[in-house]
């Protein structure tokens, strides 16, 4: 008898939403620069302007996707926490912000509709509505900022 994963007993619907989830990358980044070793999360600094004396490390991509946030203010804290993660794991203890910008990722709709039908005439209505589902999607620079 065959092995069949687990996943796949599910169905072949939750097979395909199960890979999309995992394949969902959050952040990255491209190395520009000297990585060092890791430091916490906590420790990295959010700038808007450079600071005076820094060192760039890499580029960073985050985006809010594939949390639950639902407020704007809570998609932008998330995608910021996720540059924040990216940045600690360079050892950059700063990050210099370049943009963050709305990013549909999808929509929910409905509808519903009604028909009567006689003999000698048809009558239909229908009625329905959707709305996008937006992520932040935030740009910067990890940087080494001197003590």
């Amino acid at each position: 008898m065959p092995v069949i994963p687990r996943v796949l007993r599910l169905g072949p619907a939750a097979a395909v939403l199960a890979a999309m989830l995992l394949g969902c990358a959050t952040s990255s980044h491209v190395m520009i620069g000297t990585a060092r070793p890791p430091i916490s999360p906590e420790s990295v600094r959010v700038y808007v302007q450079p600071p005076e004396r820094y060192e760039e490390v890499a580029t960073l991509d985050a985006s809010s996707q594939g949390s639950f946030a639902i407020t704007s203010q809570q998609n932008m804290d998330k995608a910021i926490a996720r540059m924040k993660e990216e940045a600690a794991k360079l050892g950059a203890n700063g990050i210099l912000l370049q943009g963050v910008q709305d990013q549909q990722s999808g929509s929910i709709g409905t509808g519903v509709g009604s028909s009567s039908y006689g003999p000698s005439s048809s009558t239909g209505v229908g009625v329905g509505g959707s709305f996008g589902i937006y992520n932040k999607v935030a740009h910067g620079i990890a940087i080494f900022v001197p003590q």
